[in-house]
Order: structure tokens, then C-alpha cells, then sequence
């Protein structure tokens, strides 16, 4: 198995320009046959839903082909696949449609770990509803999380467990299948902040064994959007303040106002443009998906040991703190007597593209007291082992 990255590459007008990406964890490139999807839907013939003129029914196929694409890549069934503007939207929403059902004195266990997106709206809806926020540290030696502490953390009160399925500053990837079994031991909900792990891993919500999964699209080649998926019937379940005359189905009782058509097109066209990456002889889509999403995991590991070893010959000039022994090809580190800022511009000078900051990271910056800002290089599908190179020259000039 393997990807053609020539190929590959010639489909990104944005790497034309000679520039070197390793800012994946915010947001991948765009190839052209998602933007061609954007603007064919875009130019229509295009209106609001319908059956009848060929407008509505652009529309109609626009999101039907988004939730059978989401199904696919996720797997689950296609009404259970919500759109949302962007996972911190729909982790809102959703944290209000839960704490509807929680009591005062209820707890909720969210992990040091995560992205604020899937911290900050549980931490609010807990106060509003009197809800005691109990958390999963992390070991500062490997950079995972305690799960002893998450055993102390969980009682019969627990009401929701919120953790991510990958950092995205370190690439720690937790056990979410164990940490989903041990929360639905005492009846607990299970919410994964998927957006960084679903960059670079088929994702199964079935096996991960959680509740609610996000994702969001612009992390794996596609627009500025998110995505959660869930079991229909936990879905019917919850009750969201919506329009009167809106539909009250699942779920589109979640998607508030029109949806953007052209945008759940370019989504689509993703997941299409993923499951083609080395597709072998898989008959269905999703199993395209799998054999595609192997090759870019196996392309991401190779770049990220050869990144690895060349930061470690650099010696004591740069401190990784990205540990964890099972983690994404995600790197952040430090620069001994220097501003990360300054390391990203001298980059950018020569045309690499790695972001300095905290990344929202808020929680795993100060559990760890990690300097802000720090340097991060994430990989992606695109990358090549001569990117890797560029960016190492560029650290070593900056020294």
C-alpha cells in the first residue's frame, strides 16, 4: 500500500507556490476537486430543499450525499450525522442540550488534555446548572492521561465524560474504548472530541464506544465546517429549544436555519477524494476509506520518525513534548533561550509554514507548564520527506 504523492500533490494549487505546510492541525490545504464541488453547487441551479424544481433537488442531493459520505467515514447511519458551523458550535449546542437532563449535584469529568472546545462549554453549562466538574490528569513524564485519576474521578453521579481521541499540540492519543466502558459502568455519557484524531485515522464510533464523536472536515482536506455523529436513537432522546415550524426529525432538529449547501458538497467531495488516495479493489466506499487511510497513516508515521530524528540531533537546542507512546504525527516543542515566535518567522521566511502558540490548548499548557508559545510541526497527507528536511534546515539556520 502505498500513496502517489505526485499525484497526489498536483491536485493542491497551494502547494504550487513552493511553500512547505506544517500547520495540518489547524487546517489542511484544499484540493481543487473540493473547491470544484463548492462552486458546482454554489452556481446551481441552487434553492432551499424542495422535491419539485431541480434547485430544491440540488439541494436535497447535497445533503443526503454529505450524510451518506459522513456515514461512511465514520460509521454510522446517515441520520446520525448532524452539521454544524465548526465542532466548538456543535460542542455548545450540544452541552446545552445535555445539561438539560442533569440535577444539581450531578458531576461531569472532563480531561486536562483537551482542546478548549471540549472544556470551556461543559465547564459553563455545569456552573449554570450546579453540576461539579471533576477532571483526568495528565502524567507529566509521558505526556497520557492518569487514568488512576479518572478511576477516583468517575462515582455513581457522573453524568458525562468529555475527552479527546488525539491532542492536537501533543498527538497523545488516550484509550477511549476503555474510558468509554468504565463511563458507561455507571451510566455516564461519553463525548470524544474527534477533530484532530479523524486527520489521520479511519474512525469507527462504534468501536471508539462513545456517544457523541465531532469532527471537523477543514482538518482532512474539506471547507470550514463540523461534524457530529451519534446513534440515531440517542439522538430522538434529546430535545433541543428549536423553530416552531422547523422539521423535528434527527437531525435535522439539531441544524438550525438553511443549511450551506455548497459547503456539506465540498465536505462530500472529501471524503470522496480520501477514499481515493489507494483505494485497491475495495468495492464500497468505506472500505476505499480503509485501505486509503492505512497508506496515509503509514506515510505520516515514516515523515514523523524522520522529523523526530533529526530534532534529536539537535540536542538540548530543542525540547519535544510530544511523549505519548501512541500519538498522531503531531510535534510540539520548545526552543531553549528563544521565542517560538521568533522560530516561526524565521520559517516563514523561508517559505515553511509552522505555526507558534498555544493552539487553544489551554488546559495541557497549564497542567504541563509549558512556555507559550511553543513551535508546532503537524504533518499531513501532502507532506514529503522534503518538507521535513526544509523545516529541519530552517531550525538549524535559526540556531
Amino acid at each position: 500500500m502505498a500513496i502517489d504523492l505526485t499525484a497526489l500533490r498536483a491536485h493542491f494549487p497551494s502547494l504550487a507556490t513552493g511553500l512547505a505546510f506544517f500547520d495540518g492541525p489547524g487546517g489542511t490545504q484544499t484540493p481543487l476537486p473540493v473547491a470544484d464541488a463548492i462552486a458546482a453547487t454554489l452556481t446551481g441551479p441552487l434553492s432551499n430543499r424542495g422535491t419539485v424544481s431541480p434547485s430544491e433537488l440540488n439541494a436535497e442531493r447535497a445533503v443526503a450525499g454529505f450524510r451518506a459520505a459522513y456515514a461512511d467515514l465514520l460509521n454510522v447511519p446517515a441520520n446520525g450525522i448532524v452539521h454544524g458551523r465548526s465542532a466548538t458550535q456543535l460542542t455548545y449546542d450540544f452541552s446545552r442540550h445535555l445539561a438539560k437532563t442533569w440535577n444539581a449535584g450531578d458531576e461531569i469529568v472532563l480531561s486536562r488534555l483537551d482542546h478548549d472546545a471540549n472544556v470551556r462549554p461543559w465547564i459553563q453549562a455545569a456552573e449554570r446548572a450546579g453540576v461539579t466538574v471533576r477532571w483526568i490528569e495528565i502524567v507529566q513524564e509521558t505526556t497520557e492521561l492518569d487514568l488512576d485519576a479518572y478511576e477516583q474521578a468517575l462515582t455513581p453521579r457522573t453524568r458525562l465524560v468529555a475527552v479527546t481521541a488525539a491532542s492536537n499540540v501533543l498527538g497523545t492519543k488516550p484509550p477511549v474504548r476503555r474510558i468509554a466502558d468504565r463511563a458507561h459502568e455507571v451510566g455516564a455519557l461519553v463525548y470524544v472530541d474527534g477533530v484532530h484524531y479523524a486527520a489521520h485515522h479511519l474512525v469507527d464510533v462504534p468501536a471508539l464506544g462513545t456517544d457523541v464523536f465531532v469532527c471537523s472536515p477543514y482538518k482532512f482536506l474539506g471547507p470550514h465546517c463540523g461534524v457530529l455523529a451519534a446513534a440515531p436513537e440517542f439522538l430522538e432522546t434529546l430535545r433541543p429549544d428549536k423553530l416552531l415550524p422547523s422539521s423535528d426529525t434527527v437531525p435535522e432538529r439539531f441544524e438550525f436555519g438553511t443549511l450551506p449547501y455548497e459547503i456539506l458538497a465540498g465536505a462530500t467531495a472529501a471524503v470522496d477524494f480520501l477514499a481515493e488516495l489507494d483505494p485497491g479493489t475495495g468495492a464500497s466506499r468505506r472500505e476505499r476509506l480503509t485501505r486509503s487511510l492505512e497508506s496515509v497513516h503509514e506515510h505520516e508515521l515514516t515523515l514523523r520518525a524522520r522529523l523526530q530524528e533529526g530534532l534529536e540531533s539537535l540536542g538540548d537546542a530543542i525540547t519535544v513534548h510530544s511523549k505519548a507512546a501512541d500519538r498522531t504525527p503531531t510535534l510540539l516543542m520548545s526552543i531553549e533561550g528563544r521565542d517560538a515566535r521568533e522560530a516561526q518567522e524565521h520559517l516563514a521566511a523561508r517559505d515553511v509554514v509552522a505555526p507558534a502558540g498555544s493552539f487553544y490548548a489551554y488546559e495541557p499548557f497549564t497542567a504541563l507548564k509549558l512556555e507559550n508559545p511553543a513551535l508546532r510541526a503537524g504533518l499531513a497527507p501532502y507532506n514529503t520527506t522534503d518538507d521535513v528536511a526544509r523545516f529541519l534546515d530552517g531550525l538549524v539556520d535559526f540556531l
